[in-house]
C-alpha cells in the first residue's frame, strides 16, 4: 500500500475525489494478473473434480434452461442470472463436467477483469495479492465452477468498488462508468438485494458527501442497479403478487428477516459445512477458524496506515462496502453458509493485500526479513487450512452427488422415467438427476397439493423419496413401497393409458412442459 506515491492515487476522502488519481502514473503487469486468474481457474480445474454433480440449488438453476429436465420450483429470493449464465452450455448439453469447465474458465475471466478494473487506483503487486488472496479461500474455490450466484456478486462488487473509485476521480474516465454499471447490473442480475447491500456505502457517499456528489457516477451505478433488478421485479408482479409480496415471501423463506446474529453459525461453517441450517454443534478447531478472526485486525491495521498515509480512499470504501455486504449474512437471518460471505472476502481482499505489501516492503535490515519470513509461514499455514478443508468439503460433496446419481438410476428401473413426478426427500435434486418434475406440499418450496399429486399419478409415473427409517407421508401410504439407493421409495400405482395415448407418447421428449417455471402459484401437475 505504500510502495511510493507514484503507486497509489488513492488521494484523500476529505480532499475529494479530484486528487484521486492525480498522484499515480499508469499501473503495467496485465500479465500478472492474468497469471492469477489463469491459476485460479487451474486450481479449480484440479481440486473440485468436474464430474461432481450439481448440488440443490444448481439443480433449481440449471434445471430452469435445461433440456435434461423440467424447471424446477423457483422460489422468490432467486434471481434469472445464474440460469442466464449457464444457459449457453445447458441449454443443449447435461454434460456436468462441460459445465463445470466452462464456470471454471468463466469464474477465472470474471476475475481478472474485476482485479483490472482497479488498474490506476493501485499498484499491480497488491492487485495480484488481493487476487490470489480471494482466489486461495475454499470456498472462493469450491463455489467458483459452480452454478450458484455469490461468486458472481463477488466478482461484480470487487470490480464495481474500483470502477467507482476511477469513475469519482473527477476526470473524463468513461470506461469507469461503464464498467461501474455492468458491475452493478451483474450484482443486481444475481441477487438483487444483495447488490444493494453491496453497493449502499457507494450510494451514500454519492449522495451524502459534497465532495463526491457527481451525476454521472450515480447514474452509472443507480442505473446498472435499476437494470440489473428489471427482470426480478417484472417477475414479481408477473407471478408472485407485487414487488411488496415477494419480498416478503423472500423473507420468510429465509427464516424472517430480523436481528439475528449469525456470526456464530457462519464459523461453524468454515469447516465446510455448505449450508449450516440449523445450524448447531461444536465450533471448528481453532486452526481452521483463526484467519476469520485475523480479517477484522488486519482490515482495522489497513485502515490505520491507510489514514496516516494521508490517503483513505482505496482502503476505506472497499472496507465499508464490506462491511455492508457482510451485515444480513452476520445480523439479520438465522442460518448460514460460507457462500454468502464471498463478496465481503473479495472486498476485503484488497486492503488486507495492501497491508500486506506494505509490511513486507518495510525498510529495515532486521526487521524486513523478520516480516517476510513471518508472512511466508503465516500465508503458507493458511494455504494449508484451506486447501485441506476444501478437500473434505470436495470429498463429502461429491458422495452425496452420486448417491443422487444412484438413486435416480435405482428409480428408472423401478419405470419412473421422464416424464415423471417426484415429492419427498431430496427431491429437487434427484428430479434433476432423474429427468423429472418435482413438486413439494409443504416446506419452503410448497407448490402443490396431495390432490394434485394424486391428479398427476393418473397420467405420469409419482414416486414419494423417503429418507431411510422415515415413514410415508399421508398420501402415500398406500403405494406401493421400494428401495433406491439408499432411500425408501412409494410409487404411485402406475397410470392405465390406452394403447394409442401410449404409442402418442413414445416420440415426446422426456420431461419436458410439467411444471410452469417462476409461477409461484402454478403446480408442475398437468
Amino acid at each position: 500500500m505504500s510502495d511510493s506515491p507514484q503507486a497509489t492515487l488513492t488521494g484523500q476522502l476529505r480532499s475529494g475525489p479530484d486528487k484521486v488519481l492525480r498522484s499515480a502514473g499508469r499501473s503495467r503487469g496485465g500479465l500478472g494478473l492474468a497469471a492469477v486468474a489463469g491459476a485460479f481457474t487451474l486450481a479449480q480445474l484440479l481440486l473440485v473434480p468436474p464430474w461432481m454433480g450439481l448440488g440443490w440449488d444448481e439443480s433449481v438453476y440449471v434445471s430452469q434452461v435445461s433440456s435434461h429436465a423440467p424447471a424446477a420450483f423457483f422460489s422468490a429470493p432467486r434471481a434469472r442470472g445464474v440460469p442466464l449464465l449457464v444457459a449457453p452450455v445447458a441449454v443443449w448439453s447435461s454434460s456436468t463436467a462441460l459445465l463445470r469447465l466452462y464456470l471454471a474458465v468463466l469464474s477465472g475471466l470474471g476475475l481478472f477483469l474485476a482485479l483490472r478494473a482497479w488498474r490506476g487506483v493501485l499498484r499491480v503487486r497488491v492487485l495480484a495479492t488481493a487476487g490470489a488472496l480471494f482466489a486461495t479461500l475454499w470456498v472462493t474455490l469450491f463455489y467458483g465452477p459452480q452454478a450458484m450466484p455469490n461468486y458472481w456478486v463477488a466478482v461484480g462488487a470487487l470490480a464495481g468498488t474500483g470502477y467507482f473509485l476511477r469513475a469519482g476521480a473527477g476526470g473524463r474516465d468513461r470506461t469507469a462508468l461503464w464498467g461501474l454499471a455492468l458491475s452493478a447490473a451483474l450484482m443486481a442480475w444475481m441477487r438483487p438485494v444483495d447488490a444493494v447491500w453491496a453497493a449502499l456505502p457507494l450510494l451514500v457517499l454519492l449522495l451524502g458527501v459534497r465532495r463526491w456528489r457527481r451525476p454521472a457516477p450515480l447514474m452509472a451505478l443507480a442505473g446498472g442497479l435499476a437494470a440489473g433488478a428489471a427482470e426480478w421485479v417484472i417477475e414479481a408482479y408477473v407471478s408472485y403478487g407485487g414487488l411488496a409480496q415477494r419480498l416478503s415471501d423472500a423473507s420468510r423463506i429465509q427464516g424472517g428477516l430480523g436481528w439475528h446474529v449469525a456470526v456464530a453459525d457462519q464459523l461453524r461453517g468454515l469447516a465446510g459445512r455448505t449450508l449450516c441450517r440449523p445450524c448447531t454443534g461444536a465450533l471448528p478447531p481453532a486452526v481452521v477458524t483463526l484467519w476469520w478472526y485475523t480479517l477484522p485486525v488486519l482490515a482495522v491495521g489497513a485502515a490505520v496506515v491507510a489514514v496516516r498515509a494521508r490517503r483513505p480512499a482505496a482502503t476505506l470504501v472497499p472496507l465499508a462496502c464490506a462491511g455492508s455486504a457482510a451485515v444480513p449474512y452476520l445480523f439479520l437471518i438465522g442460518y448460514a453458509a460460507p457462500r454468502f460471505l464471498l463478496p465481503a472476502y473479495a472486498l476485503l481482499a484488497v486492503p488486507v493485500a495492501g497491508l500486506l505489501v506494505h509490511l513486507v516492503g518495510a525498510p529495515g535490515r532486521i526487521r524486513r526479513p523478520l516480516t517476510v519470513a513471518l508472512v511466508t509461514v503465516a500465508l503458507a499455514g493458511h494455504l494449508a487450512v484451506q486447501f485441506a478443508v476444501l478437500e473434505h468439503t470436495v470429498r463429502r460433496t461429491t458422495v452425496s452427488h452420486r448417491e443422487w446419481a444412484r438413486t435416480a438410476a435405482a428409480l428408472h428401473r423401478l419405470g419412473v422415467r421422464p416424464p415423471c413426478l417426484l415429492t419427498g426427500h431430496a427431491y429437487v435434486p434427484i428430479a434433476y438427476y432423474a429427468g423429472c418434475s418435482s413438486a413439494a406440499i409443504g416446506g419452503h418450496d410448497a407448490n402443490t397439493t396431495a390432490a394434485a399429486l394424486h391428479r398427476s399419478a393418473r397420467s405420469l409415473p409419482v414416486a414419494a423419496l423417503v429418507p431411510p427409517g422415515g415413514a410415508p407421508p399421508g398420501y402415500a401410504r398406500s403405494w406401493t413401497p421400494a428401495d433406491a439407493g439408499e432411500l425408501r421409495v412409494y410409487l404411485a400405482p402406475p397410470p392405465a393409458r390406452p394403447e394409442r395415448e401410449d404409442r402418442g407418447r413414445a416420440g415426446e421428449q422426456p420431461g419436458r412442459g410439467l411444471s410452469a417455471p417462476g409461477n409461484r402459484r402454478s403446480s408442475p401437475a398437468p
